[in-house]
């Protein structure tokens, strides 16, 4: 604290859960909802903002970082500067703050150690609910040591500070820091740390970062759900016949499956008790809910009012799930999921992948950003991210899928390519795929009642689908057999084709012909 000159700062320290949730009921910044749950408004910020995100240009990062004008944005040293000094000199007469020490991995191998540094309680709570506490974590070496200085109220001047607004993310390997300002949202901090993760695993250690979920079934069998936010990684991986291991980020090492984090980060938008048990059950004493509306004259949580944000998000503690991996490690993936959110209606609900297909559908990483998930995103927009994680990945994407193409090569892993969102009819004429359909879907994977069933080539795409599934209905597992009018679908299948085709040029000469050739039949080498 004296290196970081917060000495006339009120530093309150490792805090626990009903200690924050007091001070930002005291301090009239939340408020708490029937279950007991905490209820804060992030502010104008209801989702990330990419374009915001910026990695420090310097010796450290020149030559590693995957630099481009999407994600990996540069910030000059000489920016980052004042921008760290500017944002200290604001913390720093503050009249209080909230900090903790906190570790990321549940490997002690891979553990990193993390120091946050809040301008309010909630967010600080927020840490608490996502990282690893010392007394979880015990005496291990780490990989590295950051700190994480956030403080919502400080605002950049990008002509000072090289951002492109008020609003910024900034990571500094060099430095081991990350700045975050002008925002309250408190997913800037977990995807921070997830960043990093993904820069220092695969370089230093060989293992596979991903943003994923996982779970592992009572015979030992782990499982993978790779996707984007918004995809159903948190509701399908919390099942309650098998152990959560986490949510949304883990690491794959040559014979295990470990949780980056100690909490969870769900989206509330439309929770479900009777299909999402576990989630709905999670909101209570201890857990931060975000941008959430009450029922009229009620302190109860309007899950279906989406009038702040679609991005509604409550994190807690992975152990407000009852059924979890202790630790959160699981062994090797028998089974992976690809969830895409498919608003275009063109995809199958759940097709069997080849080993080329997984590793041309990981580089894809197509989906649907899915509405609220980053600012300006108001309802689900086709997009593709490269191993369903693009806005994360410092290195190159080609990084992560040789090491996932690896390790598919060298086991038994069945991979599915599932379609949580249209099927058949696109967004806004037809029905979003029931979770209970998809939840059936998942289970007859992983039990093998799938792989028993007959399979039909699915058209331009090749993949296969099975033909029945229980617990699904039947002629509903191939959209086209489904349809009345199949002309307008044919014409959305061949453009979502048409967009592989494109994304996937940047991709084609550094592949070979198997991978190259797994894409939708319109070009082949």
């Amino acid at each position: 604290m004296s290196q970081l000159n917060f000495n006339n700062v009120t530093i309150h320290q490792q805090l626990n859960s009903d200690e924050l949730i007091a001070a930002t009921l005291e301090r009239g910044q939340g408020k708490l909802s029937d279950t007991g749950a905490l209820c804060i408004n992030t502010g104008t910020f209801t989702g990330r903002s990419p374009k915001d995100k910026f990695t420090v240009y310097d010796v450290e990062s020149a030559t590693t970082v995957n630099w481009n004008e999407t994600f990996n944005h540069k910030l000059a040293p000489e920016y980052y500067l004042r921008l760290k000094t500017d944002l200290l000199a604001y913390m720093s007469e503050l009249p209080e703050m909230w900090s903790r020490k906190c570790y990321a991995c549940a490997d002690p191998q891979y553990l990193l150690g993390i120091t946050v540094y809040n301008e309010q309680p909630s967010s600080n709570l927020f840490a608490d609910n996502m990282f690893l506490s010392p007394q979880e974590v015990g005496e291990h070496n780490t990989i590295g040591e950051w700190t994480i200085l956030q403080a919502p109220g400080f605002l950049a001047d990008p002509a000072k500070h090289g951002t492109r607004s008020a609003n910024f993310s900034v990571i500094s390997f060099a430095e081991q820091t990350i700045l975050i300002g002008g925002t309250g949202y408190t997913g800037e901090i977990k995807k921070g740390i997830f960043t990093v993760l993904n820069y220092l695993l695969p370089n230093n250690f060989g293992v596979l970062s991903m943003h994923c979920s996982a779970n592992i079934g009572s015979n030992g069998d782990t499982a993978l759900f790779f996707g984007l936010s918004g995809t159903g990684k948190t509701t399908l991986s919390t099942d309650p016949d098998r152990k959560l291991i986490g949510d949304d980020e883990h690491g794959w090492a040559d014979d295990s499956v470990f949780n980056f984090e100690g909490g969870c980060y769900a989206k509330t938008i439309g929770l479900n008790e009777k299909y999402e048990p576990e989630i709905f059950a999670a909101i209570r004493k201890g857990a931060l809910v975000e941008n959430v509306v009450f029922q009229p004259g009620t302190n109860s949580i309007d899950f279906h009012d989406s009038t702040l944000t679609e991005n509604t998000r409550v994190s807690y503690p992975i152990n407000f799930i009852n059924n979890i991996a202790k630790p959160s490690v699981g062994g090797a993936p028998k089974t992976i999921f690809f969830l895409t959110c498919d608003a275009s209606g063109v995809l199958p609900p759940i097709s069997k992948l080849t080993v080329a297909q997984a590793k041309y559908y990981f580089l894809s990483g197509y989906t649907s950003k899915v509405a609220g998930t980053e600012a300006g995103v108001t309802e689900p927009k086709p997009t593709f991210s490269s191993c369903f994680g693009a806005p994360f990945l410092p290195l190159h994407p080609s990084v992560y899928a040789d090491l996932l193409g690896q390790k598919l090569t060298d086991n038994n892993i069945h991979v599915w390519l599932v379609n949580t969102g249209w099927s058949g009819l696109p967004y806004g004429e037809g029905e979003r795929i029931s979770i209970k359909h998809t939840r059936a879907m998942v289970t007859a994977a992983l039990n093998g009642t799938l792989d028993e069933q007959e399979f039909e080539n699915f058209p331009v795409f090749n993949l296969q689908v099975p033909k029945k599934c229980p617990g699904v209905p039947d002629g509903s597992l191939n959209p086209i057999n489904s349809l009345k009018v199949v002309m307008p679908y044919l014409d959305r299948l061949l453009d979502l084709a048409a967009k592989f085709e494109v994304n996937f040029r940047s991709f084609e000469n550094m592949v070979t012909n198997d991978i190259f050739n797994s894409a939708p039949g319109l070009v082949r080498r």
